[in-house]
């Protein structure tokens, strides 16, 4: 209560946003775990002309792959350790220097995520169309199963990208309530 006897819903306006928090990093944990998962177990084989002579696809062929898998495992690494905090802000919710390290830390995580799900999405656009100037021909084609995996694991990642603009916002928000 303040003076005049009207109710202060700051604080439980804050809760709020602190269970929407802890939602979204559960949610983008899950995601950048997906992904890294699908990236991790995308191979293909196909046989050429005979049973003993075959293709194989598979992430580690392409440097890209093998960055956005270890950027997806590190930001789902800090997510699932970022998570106790976020409970703590639930039960504390005038906690402000522990929401601005979480911003600064969610902000390398989005500018790391962002950086190898755009390079990744460089190279499937590449397996899918080609570039005949370059001599680059389009693998999907032959490799679906590949492709669709990573695909899948490319919209994760960037569904993560979108959680972690929430949830930045969301955690200035709450901090310019105080």
């Amino acid at each position: 209560m303040k003076g005049g006897g009207a109710i202060e819903f700051g604080g439980e306006r804050n809760r709020g946003i602190s269970i929407f928090d802890f939602v979204l990093r559960l949610l983008a944990f899950i995601a950048t775990l997906g992904s890294a998962i699908a990236m991790a177990t995308s191979d293909e084989t196909l046989p050429f002309f005979t049973q003993f002579i075959r293709f194989r696809a598979e992430y580690d062929d392409l440097p890209t792959f093998t960055f956005f898998l270890v950027a997806n495992g590190i930001v789902a690494s800090y997510l699932l350790l970022s998570l106790p905090l976020s409970i703590f802000h639930i039960v504390r919710r005038k906690a402000q220097n522990t929401r601005i390290v979480l911003i600064f830390f969610d902000m390398i995580m989005l500018a790391l995520l962002t950086a190898a799900a755009s390079a990744a999405a460089a190279i499937v656009y590449l397996a899918h169309k080609g570039n005949t100037k370059t001599n680059w021909f389009a693998i999907c084609q032959q490799f679906n199963s590949f492709c669709e995996r990573v695909s899948g694991s490319l919209i994760g990642s960037f569904g993560a990208v979108i959680l972690f603009i929430f949830l930045i916002f969301f955690s200035a928000f709450a901090l310019s309530r105080r």
